[in-house]
C-alpha cells in the first residue's frame, strides 16, 4: 500500500520543520512551500493526498489557496493550521473546501488525529473552537462582507499583494500577467468597494482576513 502523500505550507520554517519531523515517521511528506503561489505550483505538480495550510501566508493567503486547490483538486483533503481562533474565519475555511481547522499550539497533540478524520471523509476541528465555529457554519456567510464574496480568485489575490505593500510591476512578474491587467484589476476593484486610496484598502484586506495585520 502506498504511503499518503503530504504537502506542507507555512511562511514559518520552523514549524514546517516540525510538521515534518511529526509526519515522515508515518507519512510521505512530499514537499514544504512558504508561500501561496508556491503552493499551488507543488499541489498542481506532486497531487498530495493531504495538504496542511497557514492561513496567513504571503501572495495568496490559505483560505484563497485552499478555493482553488480544491478546483483543481477535489479529493486533495485540506487541514488548516493556524493561530487564529476566529470562529468566522474557522466558518469560510469549512465554505472554501477545507476537511480540517486546529490551533498551532495544540497541533503536536492533535495532527496525527485530524489527518486519520479527514482521511476516512470525516472533518476535524479543535474542540477549543467547536461552539463558536458551528455558529459560524450554520450562520452562513457574513451578509456584511457580501461585497467580498463578488471578488474573483485574481482579484483577491491582486488585493492581498497591493496590501503587502507589492508594487504593480512586481505583481504583474508575480501572476504573470501584463502591467495593464493589474491596474485594471485594482481600479476595477476599488471602484466596486468605493475604496479610494491605498490605505483603505490595507485596512478592507485585513479587516476581511485577505491578509494578516
Amino acid at each position: 500500500m502506498n504511503q499518503v502523500k503530504i504537502l506542507l505550507a507555512d511562511d514559518h520554517l520552523l514549524v514546517a520543520e516540525a510538521f515534518k519531523s511529526l509526519l515522515m515517521p508515518l507519512y510521505d511528506v512530499v514537499g514544504t512551500v512558504c508561500d501561496g503561489m508556491a503552493l499551488l505550483d507543488a499541489a498542481d505538480t506532486l497531487r498530495p493526498d493531504v495538504i496542511v495550510i497557514d492561513i496567513g501566508m504571503p501572495q495568496l493567503n490559505g483560505i484563497d489557496a485552499t478555493r482553488q486547490i480544491k478546483h483543481i483538486l477535489p479529493r486533495t483533503k485540506i487541514i488548516i493550521a493556524t493561530m487564529n481562533e476566529d470562529s468566522t474565519l474557522v466558518g469560510e475555511a469549512f465554505r472554501a473546501g477545507a476537511s480540517g481547522y486546529l490551533l498551532k499550539h495544540s497541533a503536536s497533540r492533535e495532527l496525527m488525529l485530524a489527518i486519520q478524520e479527514v482521511l476516512k471523509g470525516a472533518s476535524y476541528l479543535s474542540p477549543r473552537i467547536t461552539g463558536g465555529a458551528v455558529a459560524s457554519l450554520l450562520r452562513g456567510p457574513d451578509l456584511e462582507s457580501g461585497k467580498s464574496k463578488e471578488l474573483t480568485s485574481r482579484q483577491r489575490q491582486v488585493i492581498q499583494l497591493l496590501a503587502e505593500g507589492r508594487s504593480m510591476k512586481e505583481i504583474a512578474d508575480i501572476l504573470t500577467i501584463s502591467l495593464r491587467t493589474v491596474a485594471a484589476h485594482k481600479y476595477r476593484v476599488m471602484d466596486f468597494l468605493e475604496i479610494k486610496t491605498n490605505a483603505e484598502l490595507y485596512r478592507y484586506a485585513v479587516k476581511h482576513q485577505i491578509i494578516s495585520a
